[in-house]
């Protein structure tokens, strides 16, 4: 048996196969639309149109915004500055004295009423009496070397009279006299109210290369610097002011100034960006919201206070003023949500000239023998009968 002549039909079957793509590579195929008058087949068309464009429209659309591209993690910079002089008493307070710090980022607190324990040493004596196991009637009752972490000092084991009472305590080591026997109460800083903090907030979108600042750049350096002196925040009348009254704040956070300067308290302050860049740059600016943010619930633990010392030496022995300061503490929160029409839809709704042929719609009505050839008829008849479609060469081609 000759083994050449299967292995040479398969060669030239591949020959031809080859020969087939290669030609038929180059050829130009473009789909034919038949028009069917058809009502059961129109209906149920229309159906599948409608359940399509619905689902585009309702959940696409309005749902899930698809046709925008959105950013909401943003890059922020804050800059914050408390401005104000008060007569408290004798003294004239400034910024140095009573904001903390004087200018800082996105925490910013000043003080409104302080409590002062004056003249305090290192040495001995008697445990504040509400101190847990602080009382006592005999020194057994005192363990030397105890130190209680809600208390002041370390115990030495005595026990001894409090202060100018009747009744004694545990004797401790610490700074003395202590806070609770000594401290004298100053009168709030009523006029802080009329105090203004100064919010200078950047925002920057990465995605979209879009920078935005809360303070207008359209006016010249001399105007702006004359403006931002002398203005204060109004939502509607200067919404481009960063200067914020301290009063506007509280009352916008729904609290009494009177009483935070006896409990002090935590206020945020949310600036938010919500930007169409589609639009004129003027329409992106921000929004701010004020809200307390500590407990009030819990008396013991709501409102905002915080401790420091001045020290100096006094015969010759170190010294200090123990200050506990209340005040308001403005945390600056920075929301940002920005939103640009993707290109894909502004591509859609270009303006464009569509060409088409007129060989490419056949309107079909009924199937008349005597105007279609019957081979074809048949053929085409059948196939759109299936799918819908038909795909035929055209020679001439059709200009698109």
């Amino acid at each position: 048996m000759d083994m050449s002549t299967p292995f040479h039909t398969v060669i030239m079957g591949l020959r031809d196969f080859l020969k087939e793509c290669f030609s038929g590579f180059w050829d130009y195929e473009t789909p034919k639309v038949m028009v069917v008058k058809n009502r059961t087949l129109g209906v149920i068309y229309r159906a599948v149109q409608f359940l399509v464009i619905t689902y585009f429209i309702w959940y696409v659309f309005i749902s899930q915004k698809a046709y925008q591209d959105t950013e909401t993690h943003p890059d922020s910079s804050i800059y914050t500055l408390m401005k104000g002089t008060a007569i408290h008493g004798d003294d004239i307070l400034d910024t140095v004295e009573y904001a903390s710090p004087s200018e800082g980022g996105d925490v910013i607190s000043t003080l409104l009423r302080r409590e002062f324990t004056y003249d305090q040493k290192q040495g001995t004596c008697a445990e504040y009496y509400n101190v847990q196991n602080a009382n006592c009637t005999k020194d057994t009752d005192c363990i030397e070397g105890e130190v209680d972490f809600d208390g002041h000092g370390r115990r030495t084991g005595k026990c001894v009279q409090y202060y100018n009472q009747t009744f004694k305590t545990c004797e401790i080591q610490s700074w003395c006299p202590i806070e609770e026997h000594a401290v004298v109460r100053e009168p709030p800083l009523v006029e802080a109210i009329n105090f203004t903090v100064f919010i200078r907030n950047y925002i920057h979108f990465p995605k979209f290369k879009v920078l935005r600042g809360n303070i207008e750049d359209s006016l010249d350096r001399r105007r702006s610097k004359k403006y931002l002196n002398k203005c204060h925040y109004n939502e509607e009348t200067d919404p481009y002011c960063p200067n914020f009254r301290l009063g506007y704040i509280a009352s916008h956070a729904r609290e009494t100034f009177s009483e935070l300067c006896r409990t002090g308290g935590v206020i945020g302050v949310f600036i938010n960006w919500d930007c169409n860049l589609d639009l004129d740059p003027s329409y992106c600016k921000p929004t701010y919201s004020f809200r307390r943010l500590d407990v009030r619930k819990d008396d013991d633990n709501s409102g905002y206070y915080y401790r420091f010392a001045k020290y100096y030496s006094k015969n010759g022995m170190e010294s200090r003023t123990l200050i506990k300061a209340y005040g308001i503490r403005l945390d600056i929160i920075v929301h940002g949500h920005c939103t640009i029409i993707c290109d894909w839809i502004m591509l859609t709704f270009i303006d464009k000239n569509e060409v088409y042929s007129e060989r490419k719609f056949d309107e079909v009505i009924k199937e008349p023998e005597d105007l279609i050839p019957t081979d074809l008829a048949h053929t085409e008849l059948s196939y759109m009968g299936s799918f819908g479609s038909n795909h035929s060469d055209l020679s001439d081609g059709v200009p698109l």
